[in-house]
């Protein structure tokens, strides 16, 4: 499978516009993350590199279809002295399947405070996993080259009243270059992962349909995606066939880097017609996964 250098390498076809091309995948439908990421990549290649990308919020709009290539479409839609915004739309087939609005921001001196990182073991103390969280999915082929330890014991989910919550260490594990633009698009590659798995725990294994409707990311401080970073993921509510998930990003050191909110589509499975439509994620341990349904 592709590793993250590939996923992020676009082609500028025109004035800011780009194109990412086909990425094999074991999914009817591209990952999310994937789309996310290439999308602020496609942003940050319209600004000088002394602006870093401090927050993104997006929408999923139609699958997205692996076998085919994606043109993302940037509007600038301001270049202040401290801050740039630009939006980006990604096109498949001349239908956009996602949107996206990011901030740049060059940095001011001001306040400091977080919260503390949970006390957990280090992630060279926990064993490398194939499995993806307590329910027992598989992990699919497109996170092969990502490293994930899942802390044991930090999965709570069937306690009245609390929040649903998995806490898992995870890293890029090739080297990638010195580049905070690299490393905030490999950041929202790996903040869709597994993150709606959270909203799974509290209830019984139940086929469900599943899939990101909007994201959200906000950079806080600087990292490195090919550092250990520990994904702290909560659920504090799942109704009407959707689910809210959140999660915080820590380092080694237990610096808050980054914080992550998430509705995401998880709904009873249902007969549905398939021709020509691609399949949606089942939560269920089978291997698929992507972007919103339609």
């Amino acid at each position: 499978m592709a590793g993250l250098p590939e996923v992020l390498a676009l082609d500028e076809t025109g004035p800011d516009r780009f194109r990412s091309g086909p990425i094999p995948s074991e999914w009817a439908r591209t990952f999310g993350g994937q789309i996310a990421a290439q999308s602020l990549m496609a942003a940050a290649h319209t600004l000088d590199r002394s602006y870093s990308a401090h927050s993104l919020h997006g929408y999923f709009l139609r699958p997205g279809r692996p076998q085919e290539p994606t043109d993302h479409l940037v509007e600038r839609l301001r270049d202040g002295g401290s801050f740039c915004t630009r939006r980006v739309t990604a096109v498949q087939a001349g239908e956009a399947i996602f949107t996206v609005t990011a901030s740049f921001h060059r940095g001011d001196e001001g306040f400091s405070h977080q919260v503390d990182m949970p006390a957990v073991p280090a992630p060279d103390d926990i064993p490398e996993s194939d499995r993806i969280n307590g329910w027992g999915m598989p992990r699919p082929a497109e996170w092969s080259h990502w490293e994930m330890r899942w802390v044991p014991g930090g999965q709570r989910g069937h306690v009245p009243g609390a929040p649903a919550c998995q806490r898992v260490w995870i890293r890029y594990g090739r080297p990638l270059p010195d580049d905070g633009a690299v490393h905030a698009c490999a950041l929202t590659y790996l903040s869709d992962m597994a993150l709606l798995g959270s909203a799974r725990l509290p209830h019984p294994p139940t086929a469900v349909q599943g899939a990101s409707l909007d994201h959200s990311l906000w950079f806080l401080r600087p990292f490195r995606a090919d550092e250990w970073l520990l994904y702290d993921q909560v659920s504090p509510s799942a109704e009407h066939g959707r689910a809210l998930t959140r999660g915080r990003l820590f380092d080694t050191g237990g610096r808050l880097v980054a914080a992550v909110a998430q509705e995401g589509l998880m709904r009873f499975d249902r007969p549905r017609p398939t021709e020509g439509r691609p399949r949606l994620h089942r939560l269920d341990g089978r291997p698929s996964r992507g972007t919103c349904p339609r």
